[in-house]
């Protein structure tokens, strides 16, 4: 069994990884190791914020490093939140005070249903002993609706409808979600390379 270190106290992150992963990886996170905190995330993209988790990481502890970043991306909002998707509505911001926010910044600007395209995007880096292996990116588009709706998932899935399906990513079933989301997409990129990776590389 291959054992990863996502390099998050998030540990919703933490399950979506490892139920995609699968029984032949032991993925943990940083809530077994508390006294490494989580990594500033001043990078201007998702994959400077990823690669920046992820070095921070490996170079404190040994074996594969995972660094994720991921977000909403907005049309109608000029992309945002983005980056500061986890925290649109303030540095400790609830995922429902963030989606909020959201809604609250559509209404403001009048945007209609066709206005409400977005996108979640995730990159995860990959690294061991401070040193980067590559970086894998998902995206999965979809729309923005005006309540939210559904019980599971987190962050912004009461809210956003994937292309294609009629319900949120919190009214999907976990199975399901996990083949279609941005996050799933980038972790069958990582997971070829994972089952490609040398001891030595």
């Amino acid at each position: 069994m291959q054992q990863l270190i996502v390099a998050t106290h998030n540990r919703n992150k933490t399950r979506e990884i490892q139920q995609i992963l699968g029984p032949k990886f032991e993925v943990r996170d940083l809530s077994a190791y508390p006294k490494i905190s989580e990594t500033v995330e001043s990078g201007k993209s998702f994959e400077e914020n990823a690669k920046l988790k992820a070095i921070a990481v490996s170079k404190k502890l040994s074996g594969l490093t995972i660094g994720d970043d991921s977000g909403l991306e907005v049309a109608a909002l000029d992309g945002a939140p983005g980056i500061y998707s986890a925290r649109y509505a303030g540095a400790k911001a609830t995922d429902k005070e963030n989606i909020d926010r959201l809604l609250e910044e559509l209404a403001r600007i009048g945007a209609k249903r066709d206005q409400r395209r977005a996108r979640f995007r995730c990159v995860l880096a990959l690294a061991r002993n401070g040193q980067m292996l590559g970086t894998f990116e998902g995206t999965t588009d979809g729309t923005i609706v005006d309540q939210p709706r559904g019980l599971h998932g987190f962050g912004y899935d009461p809210i956003f409808v994937p292309e294609g399906f009629g319900h949120t990513f919190a009214e999907l079933r976990a199975e399901v979600k996990n083949r279609i989301s941005h996050r799933a997409k980038a972790i069958r990129a990582l997971a070829a390379k994972l089952a490609a990776l040398k001891p030595s590389d």
